[in-house]
C-alpha cells in the first residue's frame, strides 16, 4: 500500500534534515500576515482552521506530517515527524508508530508514547479530559483503542480498515499535545515540541515565535523566529505586502484579485495552487422556513455559480463538497454538473427557483426577509453581498450580518443562524475528513443541522473501500445526494497564490490551508 512509504523514507528524510544544503542561510525574523486574533491558542479546540493553526503551526509537531516543500498533499507526501517509522498489520486495522527518541517539550520534559495516546484519546472523546470544543471528533470515530509499548511505540487500533487515518494524523490540525499540561491552559499558553516557541502574544498586534534551540530535527529551523502581525483590513494587508512591512501572506488570502494587485510588485513571488477551500451558502435545515426542502432548492438554484467564478470573483473552480477533479482526487468532474439543478443554464435555474418560491407563497407582494451571517472578512462579506443580490431575484430581501471571527464560530456551533456564507477548508483532500466532520447526524461542524441515515451508510462504505476506483464511485453518489439535499449550496473552490517576497525561500503553499505552517525549512536569502 502507498501508505507504507514512511517506513521506507524515514531514514532518508531525517538524514536530509540533519545536513542542510550549503546555499541555505540561517538567521532573520520572518514577518507574516495574521488576519485576525486567534479565538484561542489551542489548535485542537478551534474550528477556525488557520487563524489559530497558522501562528501555532511552528510551535507543535505531528506524529507524521505533509512534506512542506510539496504543494499537493497525498499519501505519497506524508513524511516522518515525531514518528520515525510506521507500519500496518496484515488486515490494515492496526497502525503502529515508532517515535523518535530524545524529543523534548519546550519545558524540557521528554515526549513519550503516552503523550500521543493522551492527545488522540482526547480528540476521539475517550479521555476524562475534554476540549472546550472538539470540532474534529468524528475524524477518529473508527479508532477503537490506542495502546503503547514502552516510551517510543504507539498503536492505533481501528474498528475497520481506514487508510485515511494516516492523512488525518498528518494534517496540521492534529498536533500532539503534552499529557502533563492541562487542556484549559493550552488555550492561553502554548507547549509544543516544534521548531519555534511562543514568546509573546499581544491581541490586535502580533504573535511572536522564536527558534527552539532544542528542536529534535538537527539543523532546523533556519529562521530565528516569525512575527505574525495582526492586520484585520484586507486593504491594509495588501499595502503591507506591497511595501515590504510583511514578507509573506497567510493561507487563502491571496486570491485572484489580490494576486492581480501584488504581481505588479517586482519583489513579490508566488506559487499557485488549487485549494480545498470551498465557499458556500449554508442554511439551517431545522429552522423554519428552511426545514422545507423546496425553499432550500430554490436558494441553490438562485446562485449563478459560473458567473461568480468567472466574473464576480475570478480564480474559483465550481464544485460540490470535495475539490473537483482533476484538481483533487475524489470530487465530481466539471461535466458532471451540467444536469444538476443550480449548475445548469442560469435562466432555467432562476425561473425554476421563482416557481418554487411562488408555490411556497412568496412573490413581489410577499418577499422573504432574512439576514445572511458571515465573518467580518472582506472576501466573505463580498460573497455574502453577491448572495444577497442573487436572492433578490427570487423574492428574497436579505442583508449581510458580519461577525468577528471570535463571535462567528460560536454562533454557528450553537446553530443560532438562518443563512450563512462560509468558507470551509477541507483539511485533507480525502472524503473522510469533511464527511465525518460536517455531515454525520449531530457532528460538531454540521452547521446545517443535516441528518440522512442513508448518506451516513454510504460514508461508512466509502471509508473502508480500499480500491480507489470503487471508492470514487461511492463518493460520487454521496456528492450528488448532498447537492440534492442542499446541505451546502456550494459556489466554488478557491485558487490561491502563496505570496512572498522573492528572498523568502522554501515557502510553498499547499492545496489545504492548515498543513504548511511549520516554517522549519523556510529561510531568508538576504
Amino acid at each position: 500500500m502507498r501508505v507504507l512509504t514512511g517506513v521506507a523514507v524515514a531514514g532518508a528524510i531525517l538524514a536530509l534534515a540533519a545536513s542542510p544544503l550549503r546555499a541555505q542561510k540561517y538567521g532573520g525574523i520572518l514577518k507574516s500576515i495574521q488576519r485576525d486574533n486567534p479565538n484561542s491558542l489551542s489548535i485542537l479546540d478551534e474550528s477556525g482552521s488557520f487563524v489559530t493553526a497558522w501562528p501555532m503551526g511552528g510551535v507543535y509537531s505531528n506524529v507524521v506530517y505533509y512534506d512542506p516543500l510539496k504543494p499537493i498533499e497525498s499519501f505519497d507526501t506524508v513524511i516522518p515527524e515525531l514518528a520515525k517509522a510506521w507500519k500496518w498489520n496484515e488486515d490494515s486495522t492496526q497502525l503502529t508508530f515508532t517515535l523518535n527518541p530524545g524529543v523534548r517539550w519546550h519545558d524540557g520534559k521528554p515526549l513519550t508514547a503516552k503523550d500521543v495516546k493522551h492527545t488522540f484519546d482526547v480528540v476521539r472523546d475517550a479521555s476524562p479530559q475534554k476540549l472546550r470544543i472538539n470540532p474534529r471528533r468524528q475524524w477518529w470515530g473508527n479508532v477503537k483503542d490506542i495502546t503503547t509499548n514502552g516510551d517510543h511505540e504507539v498503536t492505533f487500533h481501528l474498528g475497520r480498515r481506514q487508510p485515511s487515518v494516516l492523512l488525518m494524523l498528518a494534517c496540521g490540525l492534529s498536533p500532539v499535545y503534552p499529557a502533563h499540561v492541562p487542556l484549559a491552559l493550552l488555550r492561553t499558553e502554548a507547549m509544543g515540541t516544534g521548531p519555534f516557541r511562543l514568546t509573546e502574544y499581544k491581541p490586535d498586534a502580533h504573535l511572536k515565535v522564536r527558534k527552539n534551540p532544542d528542536y529534535f530535527v538537527k539543523g532546523r529551523p533556519y529562521l530565528d523566529g516569525v512575527d505574525y502581525i495582526v492586520i484585520k483590513s484586507r486593504a491594509t494587508r495588501i499595502a503591507a505586502l506591497q511595501s515590504g512591512l510583511v514578507e509573506v501572506n497567510q493561507p487563502n488570502e491571496t486570491d485572484q484579485n489580490v494576486y492581480d494587485i501584488l504581481k505588479a510588485v517586482p519583489e513579490m513571488a508566488f506559487n499557485k495552487t488549487a485549494t480545498t477551500s470551498n465557499i458556500n451558502v449554508v442554511v439551517n435545515q431545522k429552522r423554519p422556513p428552511f426545514d422545507n426542502p423546496k425553499l432550500r432548492q430554490a436558494f441553490s438554484m438562485a446562485l449563478d455559480r459560473r458567473a461568480f467564478t468567472t466574473r464576480v470573483q475570478p480564480g474559483y473552480n465550481i464544485g460540490a463538497i470535495l475539490l473537483s477533479r482533476p484538481f483533487g482526487a475524489w470530487g465530481l468532474q466539471d461535466t458532471d454538473f451540467e444536469s444538476i439543478p443550480g449548475y445548469r443554464e442560469p435562466k432555467v435555474d432562476k425561473e425554476q427557483a421563482r416557481k418554487l418560491m411562488a408555490e411556497l407563497g412568496y412573490g413581489e407582494q410577499n418577499r422573504l426577509k432574512l439576514k445572511v451571517t458571515t465573518q467580518n472578512v472582506a472576501n466573505y462579506r463580498d460573497t455574502a453581498a453577491w448572495t444577497v443580490g442573487e436572492l433578490k431575484q427570487i423574492f428574497v430581501d436579505a442583508e449581510v450580518d458580519p461577525l468577528e471571527v471570535g463571535a462567528y464560530y460560536p454562533r454557528m456551533a450553537r446553530k443560532e443562524y438562518l443563512v450563512a456564507v462560509q468558507s470551509t477548508s477541507n483539511q485533507i483532500d480525502d472524503p473522510d475528513a469533511i464527511y465525518y466532520e460536517a455531515f454525520l447526524c449531530g457532528s460538531r461542524r454540521n452547521y446545517a443541522n443535516y441528518c440522512n441515515r442513508a448518506v451516513e451508510k454510504l460514508i461508512e462504505q466509502q471509508s473502508s473501500t480500499m480500491a480507489s476506483g470503487e471508492r470514487v464511485a461511492i463518493v460520487g453518489q454521496i456528492e450528488r445526494q448532498l447537492l440534492a439535499d442542499v446541505v451546502w449550496a456550494s459556489i466554488g473552490f478557491r485558487i490561491n497564490y502563496a505570496a512572498r517576497r522573492g528572498y523568502v525561500k522554501n515557502f510553498v503553499g499547499h492545496n489545504t490551508a492548515s498543513s504548511w505552517a511549520r516554517m522549519q525549512d523556510v529561510w531568508l536569502d538576504k
